[in-house]
């Protein structure tokens, strides 16, 4: 008995082994990851001490002071689940927290994914050290050809591994701003279907956005000026992105037509299309300056177009199933959507 028990144990030892083995760089990035969550984690104080501390400027404190409002009126009105997130702060000092790799076939859009246990693929890989993220971008241009993408993430949630801490530049933002990155997060920890990052990040957007304007509608009353404030300048953001999501379908489209051409003549057609698209782009009648001169230097490749797909290309088929059969009531098609899929 006691030799089966041995060889069962040394057949176990030796299975970790082998994984450990097959899966060091998975292994070895958890445990980066690991480190930087823990620093933040470590690194945070209660959001009351931070609003009670006579150091806090002002112009922070009050907005501090609205986490716990909007926060309330997730839960309260919105039905996102109850939690602890958002409780306290972590300081930047005015320094990103994380950086985040993407990357895409340059002739389809196609993602590159990466496999983690439990949670499943995702299209994108985030560091907390940003030369981690700089030499992974480095490395996939290399080696497999692929157009690659690197940005600053300004939130990020744990669904439920730890406590997520606002994070101190999120208090920059608008009050509106600020309300959508917060519920969208807290979307995050309420529902998240495994292996559907494109429908989390659509519905976490679009109860984010929703919930921002009801939320200053209920604090400030219907068409009061910081409610009107709020939709003029969503409504820029909103041209943007319906610009960026047909200039994509163009892409896409572009794509299909040139698959068998050779890989030059499908390099220039690529090139004179986003050239038109930077072009086009100056029609745009925005009204404030944010987004005017946005593509003056700036040249998209794939991972652009991708991630305004993956946020925002099912907000109609959102919209539509929300209007028609819950009659707008956010809550109840949350509370529908809750009951439907099984979330992380």
């Amino acid at each position: 008995m006691k030799k089966w028990l041995k060889r069962i144990g040394l057949g176990v030892v030796a299975l970790i082994i082998v994984f450990c083995i097959w899966n060091f760089q998975l292994i070895r990035y958890g445990l980066f990851q690991l480190k930087g969550q823990l620093h933040v984690v470590n690194n945070t104080v209660p959001l009351d001490e931070f609003i009670a501390n006579p150091s806090t400027p002002d112009s922070l404190r009050q907005k501090a002071l609205l986490v716990n409002q909007i926060r309330s009126f997730a839960f309260d009105s919105l039905g996102v689940n109850y939690s602890e997130n958002y409780t306290e702060i972590f300081d930047q000092q005015g320094k990103a927290s994380m950086y985040v790799v993407t990357a895409c076939d340059p002739y389809s859009f196609t993602p590159k994914t990466w496999k983690f246990p439990i949670v499943g693929s995702f299209p994108y890989k985030g560091f907390f050290d940003r030369q981690k993220a700089v030499d992974l971008a480095n490395e996939i241009k290399a080696k497999d050809s692929l157009d690659v993408g690197l940005r600053t993430a300004g939130g990020w949630s744990t669904l439920g591994w730890f406590k997520d801490p606002i994070l101190s530049n999120m208090l920059n933002r608008s009050e509106g701003d600020l309300a959508s990155l917060l519920i969208h997060e807290l979307t995050h920890g309420t529902l998240f279907v495994k292996d559907s990052v494109t429908f989390n990040e659509n519905l976490a957007s679009f109860i984010g956005d929703r919930g921002a304007v009801m939320y200053l509608s209920s604090k400030y009353g219907e068409g009061a000026p910081e409610v009107l404030q709020y939709q003029s300048e969503i409504a820029d953001e909103e041209l943007f992105k319906a610009y960026i999501l047909e200039a994509a379908k163009s892409l896409d489209s572009l794509y299909t037509s040139v698959k068998d051409l050779p890989i030059a003549e499908k390099k220039e057609l690529k090139k004179n299309k986003i050239d038109q698209i930077r072009t086009d782009f100056g029609l745009l009648d925005f009204k404030s300056e944010v987004y005017k001169d946005f593509f003056e230097t700036y040249v998209p490749n794939n991972t652009f177009f991708m991630s305004y797909l993956r946020y925002n290309s099912q907000q109609q088929v959102l919209r539509d199933e929300l209007n028609l059969k819950y009659q707008g009531d956010l809550r109840r098609y949350l509370e529908y959507l809750k009951s439907k899929y099984p979330s992380l």
